[in-house]
């Protein structure tokens, strides 16, 4: 019997990439998982039930629609609760603007499976738009991701590199990116539940180094393949999307490096904000960047008030 698998799939205005992501999932070749399918509080209600238009294959889904938005911890932890309670043995965190190869799943599992110290493992990540390339090569999202030295930045490997084929092995890294993380239920019963602190941004990188610091490995395993849309729910290098990671980097620092570092640091980022304030140099940044490291200090954590 194989593994059962729960993928939890978050939707925030973004029905056509959950609609495409459920169209993929309809053709993956493992045949032990269900979709717990969470709706956090989109300007147009979930479709129920949520119908696959031409699909061979009738997906289980669970539907949850919250009444607002939880952030990507907690409507992710919904679904994580519900899984651990149906008996998961593993699950799958997925972003809905994601499509995935058909054998991905069986890929991820069978690594996981071959490898008992292995806690969390994810695929290797191509933007959604090279899957299509034909005669050049594909263009890497994501071969995992490596933390500074300082605790204070997570960096996706890879980022925006052709794929020459260096990444055709598994390999252990720092962390998997939450956009596809798949997490054995027994890790899961041993650190918890994903940090609802940060809101959005870093709480993968936090829930990956728990399980590292708990024994675990994290893997990444380039056989098993998705495509991602990438920053679709949060606009790339908006005014949330800066301050989320100023704020969350010095936080999850805190946590996991050395504080006095980590806070002489922050104070250095904000007198560099002032001085481009000063001087007119990309104040769209400097805002949200004092902004989240001002709410750093006063330990403010969760949801940025006033926006979605």
């Amino acid at each position: 019997m194989k593994k059962k698998v729960f993928i939890i799939i978050v939707n925030f205005n973004g029905w056509p990439d959950t609609k495409e992501c459920l169209e993929s999932l309809s053709r993956v070749e493992y045949d032990n998982f269900e979709v717990v399918l969470i709706d956090n509080a989109s300007k147009e209600l979930m479709p129920s039930p949520f119908v696959i238009p031409g699909s061979t294959r009738n997906l289980k889904i669970t539907q949850i629609q919250n009444d607002k938005n939880l952030g990507f911890a907690g409507a992710n932890n919904q679904g994580i609760k519900l899984a651990m309670e149906k008996g998961a043995d593993y699950v799958l965190l997925l972003n809905n603007d994601t499509t995935v190869g058909s054998d991905f799943l069986t890929k991820l599992v069978e690594e996981a499976e071959s490898d008992e110290p292995t806690g969390i493992i994810g695929p290797l990540i191509y933007f959604y738009d090279s899957q299509r390339a034909i005669g050049d090569k594909q263009l890497i999202w994501s071969a995992g991701g490596r933390i500074s030295d300082n605790f204070t930045r997570g960096e996706l490997i890879a980022y925006q590199e052709k794929d020459e084929g260096h990444y055709e092995v598994t390999e252990q890294v720092d962390y998997i990116s939450g956009t596809c993380l798949l997490i054995k239920a027994e890790v899961i019963k041993k650190i918890g539940l994903i940090s609802e602190d940060y809101f959005l941004y870093y709480e993968d990188t936090d829930w990956c180094l728990r399980a590292a610091r708990a024994g675990w490995r994290c893997l990444l395993a380039p056989a098993a393949k998705i495509y991602h849309k990438a920053s679709k729910s949060t606009v790339e290098f908006s005014y949330p999307y800066i301050y989320y990671h100023s704020r969350n980097g010095l936080m999850f620092g805190e946590r996991f490096g050395n504080k006095l570092v980590v806070y002489s640091l922050s104070v250095w980022i904000f007198l560099k904000q002032i001085i481009k304030l000063v001087s007119g140099f990309r104040r769209d940044w400097a805002k949200p960047v004092m902004h989240g490291v001002w709410d750093f200090w006063k330990g403010k954590k969760g949801k940025l008030e006033g926006y979605y």
